[in-house]
C-alpha cells in the first residue's frame, strides 16, 4: 500500500508545543485518505521546537496531494499550538511543502495548501477555488473595519488586544520583550527619581542633564554637549527623529514678515534675502499644523501651552543648515515678534525650544502615529482580508506585517485613548492629538509615501546643495533595492499588464485601501484599480518602505530588513531574488558603515542592518 512521509514543524516561541491530539489528512486529485492520528509510542510529539516525522500508509494512491487537513482535539485542557509548516513526501518521491505559521486554537481544523504561490487565475479545480474563496470569507468575518475617530483611517475592530485573532497578537516573548524594555528605559531613564521634574515647572537647563545621565553613547554625549547650538537645531531637522518637515523655501510667505534688516547678520554671502531665496539658501519648516489645536486640559491644576511656529533657516558657507528666524504663532502682529539669533541668548534659545516642542507633537502624532503605525494597519487589514496565503503578495507582504495590528490596538488602548498615556504626559492630550490626525489626513497622499517624490517635492533632492541630507540619501538606497526586489517578484508571477488587471484579489486588495484606509478620498491620490507590473512594483514598494524603513526613520530597528523567519514562499526564482535584496541591503549597510566612520554625529537609521521588518514597536 502507498505510504506518504510527513513531517510536522512546530514552532519555537513560548508553549508552542501541545499535548493535544493532532489528526492529518490527505487530499489528493484522486481521493482522499482517512484520519490519521499523528502519535508515535512512548514519544512526546509536537514539541517546541520539534520536527516529528510520521508515515501515513493509505489503501492506494491519491493523486496529486492538493490539501492537507490539520485537526486538534483536547486530551486534558485547552493547549494552543503553534505549527510552522507540514512536508510530504509521496509514494513517488514527490516532496511539498504546506506552509503554516499559525496557531491552531481550541478544537479546531485547519486545511492548508502546498507552499507555492498561485493567483487567482492559475487554480482550475474546484476544489482549490472552493479553499481560495472559503479562506477569504472567514477571513472577512474576523478582520473587520471599524472607525475609532471620525475621519481617521479606520482599523481593526477589536477593543482589546486580548480580543485579535490569536495569530496576530504577540507572542509570549514579544511581551515580555515590551516589559523588560520599559523597565531598562525607565532605569536608565531615573523615571521613578525624578518623575516629578515631568509634572512641574523647571528652573534650569541642568535638569536636562540630570535626567540623561544614565544614558551614555557617543551620541547622546555629543547632542548633550551641543544642543543649545544653532548647527545641531539646524542638524536635526535633517537627520533627526522627524526629518520630513523641512523644504526648500521658494518664496517668504506674508504671514512671516521677515525683513532683510533682521537676518542681515545671519548671512554670509553677501546677498540680499531675495537673491538667498532665489539660489536656493533659504529653508522653511512650518507647523501650522497646531494653530487651532487644542492644549491639553485634562489636569485643571496644569496649564498647558501649544504653538505653531514658523522656523526660517539658511545653508551657511560650510554648509550647515542653522536658523535665522523664528515666529511662534501663525498670525504676525506686534504681539508676536520674530525672534532672531541677535536677541538675547536665553530669548532665542527659549524661541528654538518651542519650536523644539512643536516638532515632537508633530513627529509623535503625525510623522509616527499616522503615517507609519496607522497607515500599516490599513495595509495589514487589507491584505489579511482580501490576499489568501497561497497569493504571491500575501507570502511577500506578511512578514512586514508583523505585529502592527497588535501594536496599534495596545496604543489605542493604553496610549491615545482617554486618560491614556498621552493625556496624562503630552501637550496635545486630552484629544488635541486627535485633532491633529484629523487634520493631517488632507495631507497624506499617496504620492507623499512614495519617497522619492516626496523629497523632490520638498526641493531636498539635490544632494550637491545639501550634502549632509543622510536621511534622504540612506533612504534613497533602501527604496531603490526595496523596489527592485519588488519588480522581482511582480515579474515572476505577472507575466504581462493584462494578468495584473485580471488579478481579482489584488484588485480588492487596492480597493480596501483606498475604500477604508483612505476613505475614499479621491484627493489622496491612492489607486482604486492598479493595471500595469510597474504600477503595481511601486504600490507594493510604497507598503514596503512605510511599514520598514520609514518606521524605522522615525522610531528605531528590531528584526533586519531582509530577514524573513517564515519561509512562506517554496519557489526557487523567489528565493533568488529573495538574496539578491539581501545583497544590495548588505551593500547598503558597508557604505553607511564607511560613512559613519569617525563621526561624531553618526547616522544610522536607515541602515538596513538597523531597521525592522514592520511597525511592531
Amino acid at each position: 500500500m502507498p505510504s506518504y512521509t510527513v513531517t510536522v514543524a512546530t514552532g519555537s516561541q513560548w508553549f508552542a508545543g501541545t499535548d493535544d491530539y493532532v489528526y492529518l489528512s490527505l487530499e489528493g486529485a484522486a481521493g482522499c485518505s482517512e484520519r490519521h492520528l499523528l502519535d508515535k509510542p512512548f514519544y512526546n510529539d509536537f514539541e517546541r521546537g520539534a520536527v516529528d516525522s510520521y508515515d501515513v500508509t493509505v489503501e492506494e494512491d491519491l493523486g496529486e496531494i492538493q490539501l492537507i487537513k490539520i485537526e486538534k482535539r483536547k486530551y486534558w485542557y485547552q493547549d494552543d499550538w503553534y505549527l510552522k509548516y507540514i512536508t510530504v513526501k509521496t509514494p513517488m518521491g514527490d516532496y511539498l511543502e504546506f506552509p503554516c505559521y499559525r496557531w491552531i486554537t481550541d478544537e479546531t481544523e485547519i486545511v492548508l495548501r502546498d507552499g507555492r504561490a498561485k493567483l487567482p487565475r492559475d487554480d482550475k479545480t474546484q476544489i482549490l477555488k472552493q479553499h481560495r474563496r472559503k479562506e477569504l470569507e472567514t477571513r472577512q468575518k474576523t478582520y473587520r473595519w471599524k472607525e475609532w475617530h471620525p475621519g481617521f483611517p479606520l482599523s481593526i475592530d477589536a477593543h482589546s488586544h486580548s480580543e485579535l485573532p490569536r495569530d496576530i497578537q504577540f507572542d509570549n516573548e514579544k511581551g515580555i520583550d515590551f516589559i523588560l524594555n520599559y523597565s531598562k528605559a525607565m532605569e536608565n531613564l531615573y523615571i521613578n527619581r525624578f518623575m516629578h521634574m515631568f509634572q512641574s515647572s523647571w528652573s534650569d537647563f541642568a535638569d536636562f542633564e540630570r535626567i540623561f545621565v544614565r544614558i551614555s553613547n557617543t551620541i547622546s554625549e555629543y547632542v548633550m554637549q551641543h544642543w543649545k547650538e544653532d548647527f545641531m537645531f539646524g542638524y536635526q531637522f535633517l537627520n533627526g527623529c522627524n526629518p520630513v518637515l523641512i523644504r526648500r523655501c521658494t518664496e517668504i510667505p506674508k504671514k512671516l514678515p521677515v525683513t532683510m534688516d533682521m537676518v542681515e547678520c545671519s548671512l554670509e554671502r553677501n546677498l540680499t534675502l531675495e537673491e538667498e531665496v532665489k539660489q536656493g539658501n533659504i529653508f522653511i519648516v512650518d507647523y501650522e499644523l497646531l494653530d487651532g489645536v487644542d492644549a491639553n486640559k485634562t489636569d485643571p491644576c496644569t496649564i498647558q501651552y501649544l504653538a505653531a511656529p514658523i522656523c526660517l533657516l539658511y545653508k551657511n558657507l560650510e554648509n550647515k543648515i542653522v536658523p535665522i528666524a523664528i515666529q511662534l504663532s501663525q498670525k504676525p502682529g506686534p504681539d508676536n515678534p520674530i525672534f532672531l539669533p541677535s536677541d538675547d541668548t536665553y530669548d532665542w534659545l527659549l524661541a528654538k525650544i518651542w519650536v523644539r516642542s512643536s516638532d515632537f507633537h508633530i513627529h509623535q502624532t503625525v510623522t509616527h502615529l499616522l503615517r507609519t503605525h496607522l497607515v500599516s494597519e490599513v495595509f495589514s487589514i487589507a491584505m489579511f482580508r482580501q490576499l489568501p496565503a497561497v497569493h504571491p503578495l500575501f507570502k511577500l507582504l506578511v512578514p512586514h506585517m508583523r505585529f502592527t495590528i497588535a501594536i496599534n490596538t495596545k496604543a489605542r488602548e493604553q496610549l491615545i485613548c482617554e486618560c491614556g498615556l498621552f493625556d496624562k504626559a503630552n501637550a496635545t492630550g486630552g484629544g488635541g492629538h486627535v485633532q491633529m490626525v484629523q487634520k493631517a489626513m488632507k495631507d497624506l497622499t499617496y504620492t507623499s509615501l512614495c519617497f522619492p517624490e516626496e523629497i523632490k517635492a520638498k526641493g531636498m533632492d539635490s544632494k550637491e546643495d545639501i550634502p549632509y541630507y543622510y536621511y534622504r540619501d540612506d533612504g534613497i538606497k533602501v527604496w531603490e533595492a526595496i523596489k527592485s526586489f519588488a519588480e522581482d517578484v511582480v515579474h515572476i508571477y505577472y507575466e504581462n499588464d493584462e494578468v495584473v488587471c485580471e488579478d481579482v484579489e489584488l484588485q480588492a486588495f487596492v480597493k480596501d485601501i483606498y475604500v477604508y484606509g483612505m476613505r475614499g478620498v479621491k484627493a489622496s491620490g491612492f489607486p482604486k484599480t492598479i493595471r500595469t507590473r510597474e504600477k503595481l512594483a511601486e504600490y507594493l514598494t510604497v507598503v514596503i518602505f512605510t511599514t520598514s524603513a520609514q518606521h524605522a526613520a522615525v522610531n528605531f530597528g528590531q528584526l533586519f530588513l531582509g530577514v524573513y523567519p517564515d519561509e512562506h514562499f517554496v519557489e526557487k526564482p523567489v528565493k533568488e531574488a529573495m538574496a539578491r535584496f539581501r545583497k544590495s541591503l548588505d551593500e547598503i549597510v558597508s557604505a553607511i558603515t564607511e560613512r559613519n566612520k569617525n563621526k561624531k554625529l553618526p547616522y544610522y537609521y536607515l541602515s538596513p542592518d538597523r531597521i525592522p521588518n514592520s511597525v511592531a514597536v
